[in-house]
């Protein structure tokens, strides 16, 4: 029995030893396991040493990341006629408009403040701008030049009325220092009116020179509240020059001819009402008559716009048509204005309807149409009404307005038209011209 106790005792100290290690090797196992659950990222690459995993991973999300932004950018790339977008605004960009020589852009934003842009290279990536703030309480919605780069008109809104401040430039004060070159000063108010239209909205505001018959070259601005008034200032001065009534219930927009001799507005129904301005013996307005109607359409003008010699408008209805008039008509002798072309809006939207187009902007030279709906811009035939090209998603809100450059202006190394649009997405574009209308 003495000789058996060793044996007894080894073979448990042994026992003891085994399963002391075979715990030890499953908690270790266990343990790695639970590491292995709460870091995975740790194992993301099981070919890579752990004590480099975390380097590892990071090194590998990078890529990872490229890769995912290259198909975001991929996904939005940029439409080919998209020449640059002009940053900066705090809120919706709500009107905008070229200078006279188009080297110069005025945007009108819901933040407070005007801004011009100087357009020494539409497509730089690096654009200088003034910043102009508008008296408190009031958000800018339209703006115009009043016949030079130095000088804008403003409509700003308030919960009293619409507002009009016509900003102009100060000389630059002589310095004391011949070495140092004296500060421009910031554009200042140079005439205000307050409720123009009383506590009606402005719409639209538009401005052109007054060149027909004994016109003094003179801009005048038209401001279309979204009541039924339209009325007509002078821009250097401030002057009111006259005011027509729509009779129409509500004003969608009005504009004025090119050459400053007619005005004409969409409203709530059918028919385009035109006005004729009558100018003085030395150049000033004498007044504004009611001149003719355009009928034809059987729903709503939802936008209009003059063609460059003055001489035809082109409008766009509810009923999903688009229709060219002639108005270099006799309408003191009851003679109606003609209907020259009628082109189907062929565009629909995504419940299959024809789509309402918001604004029509025909190019200087007057072969192409800029359309918008939504969010989407559409350049347009004029000759035929085809559909020359389509940004569907050209802003990532609603476009709010748009304008063509007058003149060519440089982009690179050439010079071409520039279509400018705004939108409530805090952007202004700037858009080239389809090759297919060169």
């Amino acid at each position: 029995m003495d000789a058996l106790l060793p044996i007894v005792l080894l073979s448990v100290l042994l026992g003891a030893l085994i399963a002391f290690f075979f715990f030890k090797s499953y908690s270790l196992k266990r343990k790695s396991e639970i590491g292995t659950f709460a870091k995975p990222e740790l194992h993301s690459d099981p070919a890579k040493k752990p004590a480099r995993a975390p380097q590892s991973k990071k090194s590998h999300s990078k890529p990872h990341s490229h890769s995912h932004v290259s198909d975001k950018d991929q996904n939005k790339r940029h439409h080919p006629l998209d020449l640059n977008t002009l940053k900066g605004h705090g809120d919706s960009v709500t009107g905008l408009c070229f200078s006279p020589d188009g080297r110069h852009l005025a945007t009108a934003c819901t933040d407070g403040s005007a801004r011009v842009f100087k357009l020494d290279d539409a497509s730089s990536k690096s654009q200088k701008f003034l910043r102009i703030n508008l008296p408190p309480g009031g958000q800018p919605a339209a703006i115009v030049f009043a016949g030079d780069s130095s000088s804008v008109v403003v409509a700003s809104h308030a919960m009293s009325g619409s507002s009009l401040y016509m900003y102009g430039e100060e000389k630059a004060k002589p310095s004391n220092d011949s070495k140092q070159q004296p500060k421009l000063p910031l554009p200042e108010i140079k005439w205000k009116h307050n409720n123009i239209h009383g506590p009606r909205a402005v719409v639209t505001l538009v401005e052109t020179a007054s060149t027909y018959g004994s016109g003094d070259g003179s801009t005048i601005v038209a401001s279309c509240s979204e009541g039924t008034d339209i009325k007509l200032w002078h821009g250097k001065t401030g002057k009111l020059l006259g005011e027509v009534d729509t009779n129409q219930l509500k004003n969608t927009m009005a504009t004025i001819s090119p050459n400053g001799r007619f005005i004409a507005a969409a409203a709530f129904t059918a028919d385009v009402k035109v006005w004729e301005i009558i100018y003085a013996r030395d150049g000033s307005v004498k007044e504004v008559t009611n001149a003719m109607q355009l009928k034809g359409h059987k729903s709503a003008v939802t936008w209009l716009c003059f063609c460059p010699s003055s001489e035809k408008i082109i409008t766009a209805s509810k009923d999903g048509s688009i229709r060219i008039w002639n108005i270099n008509v006799r309408y003191h002798m009851d003679e109606d204005p003609k209907v020259l072309k009628v082109f189907p809006i062929t565009t629909l939207d995504s419940n299959g309807a024809t789509v309402q187009y918001r604004h029509l902007n025909i190019s200087p030279d007057g072969k192409i149409l800029a359309a918008t709906h939504g969010p989407t811009l559409q350049w347009l035939s004029v000759e035929t009404g085809e559909v020359l090209d389509t940004a569907e998603k050209a802003h990532d809100g609603d476009i709010t307005w748009t304008a063509w450059s007058p003149k060519p202006v440089p982009v690179g190394d050439r010079h071409t038209l520039v279509l400018a649009t705004a939108s409530l997405d805090k952007k202004v574009k700037l858009w080239g011209v389809p090759s297919s209308s060169n």
